[in-house]
């Protein structure tokens, strides 16, 4: 018993470092390039960092909090039908708070937390943005403007958003609560989990086999004139096509599809050209016959 206690023992001090999760951390590996961007070598990056400029109509910094944000897809667990989430969906703070955010990317890919509708006067494009390829750390510091708003925070990495990766940050009271934030509001577009496949198909298939079908039938002489006409044309476009085609590839060659149009509504103007020039001889020709004056016998 003591030495089947002591190989357990033993596997779990072996195997602890091979399961623990170790988090690149990118919070000093950081470099400033002014306007509160920065960024490392490593793809971390920071946008809209910005430590002390109070926003206008702040006279001074109300409270200064700090939080952790952790974002992945075992988040999302708990919302159905979702596939990525940050741990937390609802921010609250008093206006003109001072901010830092430690963002944990607990994936293996990259994760974004981005908020939008900042003053662009103080925040470039209007954004505080943290991005980062997880396993990883990054942390960045904003100050909340004044008065009562509410901003989306989200994933902007494409689709991600979309799969659930949102939330909503309220400065004060908020101004109402943004639609489809994962267990906040209701979504905009529900998912429906209650018919399975084969019902769906069965319900498809009832719909077409009810659906009566038009029959439209020619007269025969009609469509046998018609089938004609089209396939003599046909024919003829065929037999032309082949003809020309070795003089196209080679006049073609190396053109940009651009190139390629404008010569060829080059060529039928030209043609187009030629063919009245040809009319217009043949008319003058038909005339002066006719007019011509016959010597009397």
């Amino acid at each position: 018993m003591v030495k089947l206690l002591s190989a357990g023992a033993l596997i779990f001090l072996f195997s602890a470092p091979v399961l623990a999760v170790e988090y690149e951390d990118h919070r000093k590996m950081l470099m400033d390039h002014g306007d509160g961007h920065l960024m490392d070598m490593a793809g971390g990056m920071v946008m809209g960092q910005n430590a002390s400029t109070l926003p206008g109509g702040c006279d001074s910094i109300s409270e200064t909090k700090e939080i952790t944000v952790h974002a992945g897809h075992k988040h999302a667990e708990k919302f159905p039908g979702r596939m990525f989430a940050f741990d937390t969906q609802e921010f609250k703070f008093k206006p003109c708070t001072k901010l830092t955010v430690n963002f944990v990317n607990d994936d293996h890919v990259r994760h974004q937390w981005m908020m939008h509708g900042l003053p662009k006067y103080l925040y470039p494009k209007g954004m505080f943005h943290l991005e980062v390829t997880g396993p990883a750390k990054i942390s960045g510091t904003l100050i909340l403007p004044p008065g009562d708003k509410t901003y989306l925070v989200h994933c902007d990495i494409a689709q991600h958003m979309e799969k659930g990766m949102k939330a909503q940050l309220k400065v004060g009271k908020g101004d109402g609560d943004l639609p489809s934030i994962p267990g906040v509001t209701a979504y905009v577009i529900p998912d429906d989990y209650e018919g399975s496949l084969s019902t769906v198909m069965a319900a498809v298939l009832a719909a077409a086999q009810a659906a009566p079908i038009p029959v439209v039938v020619a007269p025969i002489a009609q469509r046998v004139e018609e089938d004609s006409f089209i396939s003599g044309v046909t024919v003829i476009g065929l037999a032309i096509g082949l003809l020309l085609a070795p003089f196209l590839a080679k006049k073609f060659k190396g053109m940009s599809a651009s190139e390629v149009i404008a010569t060829i509504f080059e060529m039928l103007r030209t043609g187009i050209e030629l063919i009245v020039k040809l009319l217009s001889g043949l008319l003058k020709l038909v005339m002066s016959n006719k007019n011509k004056i016959l010597p009397g016998g």
